[in-house]
């Protein structure tokens, strides 16, 4: 059922773009851009869109609150043309490697078999890790010294721990980072979105599971722990583009690479506090971005 479900998206997404009408799914003078379904992603989409269209001859279409499955097949069947991804996503979910790597051998791997095995091409790094991490509350972290992860697991059996389901099974998730760093928790509850910030703050959790970049940890006193042990992979932000794409419209690589380096880990984060805490829109904070760095013709 579930790949019933994918391939009929997937020929939603056909029917509603007419990418999918010409040959091999393009249209002379357009590409489409594609977006996941969340914040960060919404603003990565706005920015390749009206960054391309800027600074080429090309119309964008884009598309968006697409399921990570789906823009990844969407892309291959050439429904999409162009993403911002995951490092760590490609090398764990689509390349089905579960050893831990460099993040410089995970992009190497990556960029390679990503072209091996679906004609794909992996661009320069953006500049930002999305990954795991685990959060305290300023407060609990100066009471009890926690600087980093193994600093948490002298006393994480004080702790509950608040994250998603998905962190609790995943082999980069809970049951390894136990293993590695020989700890154990009060108890592991299940909270979603803003909720474990909330949960956090409240002290109904005393840790949460947190993504790196997430605009809401501008939005309260927060100790994000170090990870000593460099137990995380890394979801390093990435463009993926069909290599038919490339070959077509050779001009996109070095216009997309300019924004290599430049969306670190900072940035990123404050650009999602912008839209999840201030309320601004992801196209206008996309276009703020592309402005101030002067990519916008």
């Amino acid at each position: 059922m579930k790949k019933l479900g994918l391939i009929i998206a997937i020929l939603i997404i056909c029917g509603l773009f007419t990418s999918c009408l010409g040959s091999k799914g393009t249209v002379k003078g357009v590409v489409v851009v594609g977006a996941k379904d969340f914040t960060e992603q919404y603003i990565l989409g706005y920015m390749l869109t009206l960054f391309i269209e800027a600074n080429t001859n090309l119309t964008v279409s884009y598309m968006r609150n697409l399921a990570t499955d789906v823009l990844f097949a969407a892309t291959r069947t050439g429904a999409v043309d162009l993403y911002t991804e995951y490092t760590g996503t490609v090398y764990g979910s689509y390349l089905k490697y579960s050893d831990t790597r460099s993040y410089q051998e995970v992009y190497e791997i990556s960029s390679r078999e990503l072209t091996e095995r679906y004609d794909l091409r992996m661009l320069d790094l953006l500049g930002f890790n999305n990954t795991y991490a685990l959060a305290v509350r300023a407060d609990t972290a100066a009471e009890h010294n926690l600087k980093t992860i193994s600093d948490l697991a002298r006393v994480s059996s004080n702790f509950i721990l608040g994250g998603h389901a998905e962190f609790f099974n995943r082999f980069d998730g809970l049951p390894n980072l136990k293993i590695i760093y020989d700890m154990t928790f009060m108890e592991e509850r299940v909270v979603y979105g803003s909720e474990r910030y909330n949960a956090l703050i409240n002290d109904e959790v005393q840790v949460i599971m947190v993504f790196s970049t997430d605009g809401m940890l501008l939005g309260a006193d927060l100790i994000v722990l170090e990870d000593d042990k460099i137990f995380f992979p890394a979801y390093e932000g990435v463009i993926i583009i069909r290599n038919e794409i490339m070959e077509k419209h050779p001009e996109l690589s070095e216009v997309l690479n300019r924004l290599a380096g430049l969306l670190t880990d900072e940035v990123m984060r404050n650009l999602n506090y912008r839209v999840d805490v201030m309320g601004e829109s992801p196209r206008d904070v996309a276009e703020w971005f592309l402005m101030i760095n002067n990519l916008l013709k």
